[in-house]
């Protein structure tokens, strides 16, 4: 169970001590979590769906299958469809792996906007 969500952290970015480039030397100048991608290594019995409650959308657990969305809208802000949560599993266990496309590197990909 993982409780709703945003994975862009442009919030920690507004508040300064809770997310420190020094802590983190890896992550300094990698930017924002432009996008997300979420598989799922396993079955699971009952229970355990990643939910979008702001867009009325479930994602079932299914072992090869994978979720894709972006986290922020072209003017860099949070796009707040994004809110998500796991749903706790009732029987069995749930194994994903995630990868986070950062903002650096991404300007020619995905080129800034002035609308949202």
């Amino acid at each position: 169970m993982y409780h709703p969500h945003y994975d862009s952290n442009i919030m920690e970015k507004r508040v300064p001590d809770v997310f420190n480039e020094t802590k983190y030397p890896e992550l300094r100048g990698a930017g924002d979590r432009i996008a997300t991608w979420l598989y799922y290594l396993n079955d699971v019995k009952i229970g355990g769906a990643t939910v979008f409650p702001v867009v009325n959308t479930r994602v079932p657990v299914i072992q090869g299958a994978a979720a894709f969305w972006y986290n922020l809208l072209p003017t860099g802000e949070t796009d707040k469809r994004t809110l998500h949560a796991g749903c706790p599993v009732v029987i069995g266990s749930k194994w994903i792996g995630n990868k986070w496309i950062r903002e650096a590197g991404q300007m020619f990909k995905r080129p800034c906007d002035l609308q949202p």
